[in-house]
C-alpha cells in the first residue's frame, strides 16, 4: 500500500492540475487566446527557467558515477533509435511521428525525478538523480528537437536538413536554459570552495539572492502553468480519432521503455564487472525510465509544428496510467530487495 501511495503522491498533483485547467476552460474562465499566450510564456520563459534552476541546483559533480551516466545516455539513445523504427512502421502522418517518438524516449524526470527518487531511496538516491539530470535533461531536449524536426517540412515544403536542425537546437529556449545552467556549473568548478563552511566563495543564492529568488519563482510556476494550460487544451472528443497513436505512445512509455531499460540495468549489473547498480541507483533509474512523458513535450510539439493535440493526449494518458505501472515496477524491485 505504501508503494501505491508513493506513486499516487507523485502523479496525482499532475492530474489534478490538468483537471483544473480542463474545468476552467469548460466554464469559459479563459479562452483560446489566453491558452496560446500562456503556452508561449511557458515555452519561452518558464520552462527554460525551470531547467536552468534544476541544473544550477546540482550540488556536486565531482564524484560522478560514470557507469550510471554511460548507461543512462546509451539507454536513451537506444530508445530513440527503436522509437524511430516504431514510428516508421506505425504511422504515416509526419506531424505524429515526432510526437510519438518523443513520448517513447522522453520521461518527466525533470519535474518528478528528484521527489520520487527521494521517496524511494532517500538522500543518496537524490544525489544520483541530480547527477543523472545534468546529462539526461540536455540529451532529452536535444533529441526532442531532432525528433520534432526530421519528419516535418519547413514553410516552403522542404524537408528540414541537418543545418536547420542544428540551428533549431541552438535557438530552442529549453536547451538555452539547460546550457546556461551547465555553464554556471562549469564556472562553479573554478570558484574557491571552503571545506570548513562547505560553501563556495560565490553563489547566486548567497551573493545575488534577489536574482536567485526571481529565477526560483519563475521555475516554480513552469510545471503548474504548463499542466493547467494542457488541461485547457484537452478534448475528450479527440481520443477516439487518436486512440491508436495514444495506445502506441502510452504502451511504449509505461511498459516497453522501462522494461527494456531496467532489464538492461539488472542484467549488466549482475553479469559485468564494469557496471554495478545498488539500492542507491535503482530509484533514480526507475524514475528516469518509468515516469510519464514530459509535460514540456506537448508545448514543444506545438511550438515546432507537430501534432500538439496528440502530444497533449499522451501527457494526460501516460500520467493517468503511470500510477499502476509505477506501482508494479516498484513492487517488483522491492521484491528483489533492490529498493
Amino acid at each position: 500500500m505504501d508503494t501505491f501511495i508513493f506513486s499516487a503522491n507523485a502523479i496525482l498533483p499532475l492530474i489534478l492540475l490538468i483537471a483544473l485547467g480542463y474545468g476552467l476552460k469548460q466554464i469559459k474562465f479563459f479562452d483560446e487566446a489566453f491558452l496560446k499566450k500562456a503556452n508561449a510564456f511557458v515555452f519561452n520563459v518558464a520552462l527554460p527557467g525551470l531547467l536552468f534552476y534544476n541544473v544550477y541546483s546540482i550540488d556536486n559533480l565531482s564524484e560522478l558515477n560514470w557507469s550510471v551516466i554511460t548507461f543512462v545516455v546509451l539507454a536513451i539513445l537506444i530508445l530513440f533509435v527503436l522509437g524511430m523504427l516504431t514510428v516508421k512502421l506505425c504511422t504515416s502522418d509526419p506531424r505524429k511521428k515526432g510526437v510519438i517518438l518523443q513520448c517513447i524516449f522522453r520521461s518527466n524526470f525533470a519535474i518528478i525525478g528528484i521527489p520520487l527518487s527521494e521517496a524511494l531511496g532517500g538522500s543518496k538516491a537524490v544525489a544520483i538523480a541530480a547527477v543523472i539530470s545534468a546529462f539526461s535533461i540536455p540529451l532529452y531536449n536535444i533529441l526532442a528537437v531532432v525528433a520534432l524536426s526530421i519528419y516535418v517540412e519547413d514553410p516552403k515544403g522542404n524537408k528540414i536538413g541537418p543545418k536547420q536542425i542544428l540551428i533549431s537546437i541552438c535557438k530552442n529556449p529549453l536547451i538555452i536554459g539547460v546550457a546556461l545552467g551547465m555553464t554556471c556549473l562549469v564556472i562553479r568548478g573554478f570558484i574557491p570552495y571552503d571545506e570548513a563552511t562547505r560553501s563556495y566563495a560565490f553563489t547566486l543564492k548567497t551573493h545575488l539572492p534577489f536574482l536567485h529568488t526571481a529565477i526560483k519563482n519563475i521555475s516554480s510556476i513552469a510545471s503548474p502553468l504548463a499542466l493547467i494550460v494542457l488541461g485547457g487544451q484537452f478534448r475528450f472528443s479527440a481520443v477516439k480519432a487518436l486512440a491508436k497513436d495514444i495506445m502506441i505512445g502510452t504502451v511504449w512509455r509505461l511498459i516497453v521503455a522501462p522494461l527494456l531499460a531496467l532489464s538492461g540495468a539488472l542484467l549488466l549489473s549482475q553479469h559485468t564487472q564494469f557496471i554495478h547498480f545498488t539500492t542507491t541507483e535503482y530509484p533514480a533509474l526507475i524514475t528516469l525510465f518509468g515516469t510519464p512523458v514530459a509535460v514540456s513535450s506537448a508545448i514543444m510539439a506545438g511550438a515546432m509544428g507537430s501534432d500538439e493535440e496528440l502530444a497533449g493526449q499522451l501527457v494526460v494518458w501516460t500520467s493517468l496510467l503511470s500510477m499502476p505501472s509505477l506501482f508494479i515496477i516498484i513492487m517488483l524491485f522491492r521484491s528483489m530487495q533492490l529498493l
